[in-house]
């Protein structure tokens, strides 16, 4: 089969498209067919030899966490589904042919591969962000850099449980943000001012990694108020950085029920081939992003 792999930590320039061993389903596992495979920030983060706790890596290493596709093998002690059925998921190695998952659900009618392959890490993320920062309905959510996957997942969520957010992006997204239910500002020179314009905040959360986490602590005057997952010198200056997945099983539950009833969707701004991921990486680091990124195989 073919799969994407790096031999050393760099660049993009160090991702090589190859012929590899198929994988196979173990214990309470499952193998999908990839039909797509989501691109994530962790994933430039892990091949750039980035510090991550919760994802080790040894190499050669292939790439990917996300995937949508059909199941051929099941492994041991799995119920509840069959060969042959649609599922989107989080595993190792996705951006491949075959890839094994460890966490899956069906995906809902409707949602096409590409589209499906964009949901599973960034809605968990969404889900333990919202957890984890302690904002409430009724409450005020200031989050920079939330056009991306991430974002996109949090400001609907965040709509449907009452919370208020108000969300930074380029001039190109605001309306985009403003669809999605925040209150959306720019970047840039004077952006507190015009975040403090629109009102006092409870809690921030940071999903672009840009050197903001002063002005974070400073708009809500408590750095526990404050998250990150994208600035790993952010516990420096006291604010948390969240890296550990909670249960991606219950998120993909979760994703799935909200894309059922309409109430959660994000949109795929550019699709990628296996032999483009080193452009997909490309695009993805430089931000900007409005929805998701996937890789179609």
């Amino acid at each position: 089969m073919k799969r994407v792999s790096f031999a050393e930590f760099g660049g993009p320039e160090v991702l090589r498209l190859e012929d590899a061993e198929e994988p196979h389903a173990g214990p309470g596992q499952v193998r999908i067919a990839v039909r797509a495979a989501g691109v994530n920030p962790v994933d430039w983060r892990v091949r750039e030899g980035q510090v991550l706790g919760a994802h080790p890596t040894e190499l050669p290493s292939g790439v990917g966490i996300d995937a949508a596709g059909v199941v051929d093998e099941i492994g041991a002690g799995v119920e509840g589904i069959e060969v042959g059925d649609r599922v989107f998921g989080e595993g190792a190695d996705t951006y491949a042919e075959f890839a094994v998952l460890s966490a899956w659900a069906r995906m809902p009618e409707g949602l096409t591969f590409e589209e499906a392959a964009g949901y599973p890490s960034v809605v968990e993320t969404a889900l333990r962000l919202l957890r984890e920062v302690g904002v409430r309905p009724g409450q005020t959510l200031l989050v920079s850099g939330a056009s991306g996957g991430v974002g996109s997942a949090l400001l609907q969520i965040a709509r449907e449980r009452g919370i208020t957010v108000i969300g930074t992006a380029g001039a190109a997204n605001q309306d985009y943000l403003r669809s999605l239910g925040a209150v959306a500002t720019t970047y840039g020179e004077g952006w507190v001012e015009r975040v403090r314009r629109l009102g006092p905040v409870d809690a921030a959360l940071d999903l672009a990694g840009s050197g903001v986490i002063r002005e974070l602590v400073e708009l809500t005057g408590d750095p526990r108020k404050v998250l990150t997952i994208a600035d790993l010198g952010a516990p420096e200056l006291g604010v948390r950085f969240s890296g550990v997945a909670g249960s991606v099983p219950d998120a993909l539950v979760e994703a799935a029920s909200l894309i059922s009833q309409g109430k959660l969707h994000i949109p795929v701004e550019k699709s990628y081939s296996l032999a483009d991921a080193a452009a997909a990486h490309v695009d993805s680091h430089a931000g900007h992003t409005r929805g998701r990124r996937v890789i179609v195989i």
